[in-house]
């Protein structure tokens, strides 16, 4: 199985629902509170481009965000992207 990796901030609604999205499928993942930690989120920007939370990668494929993981789910994709077969 891939590591999953989601990196949010603690008052962000976004970062919240995707968390539940990925429980509710009965992911293992690791959640990185980028709140406090301007070092390592500049790096997840550098990496990305993207400036906001969540970011969701699985391995070293980025998934996007909130509702990108929404819109694979609503597709039948998430669960396979996730490599939870």
């Amino acid at each position: 199985m891939k590591k999953i990796v989601i990196y949010t901030k603690d008052y962000c609604p976004f970062c919240k629902k995707a968390v539940s999205l990925l429980s509710s499928k009965g992911a293992d993942f690791a959640e990185i509170d980028v709140t406090q930690d301007n070092e390592t989120f500049n790096k997840v920007i550098e990496k990305t481009g993207w400036n906001t939370v969540p970011q969701i990668f699985v391995g070293n494929e980025f998934l996007g965000g909130c509702d990108d993981i929404y819109d694979l789910d609503k597709q039948g994709l998430l669960v396979e992207k996730l490599d939870l077969k």
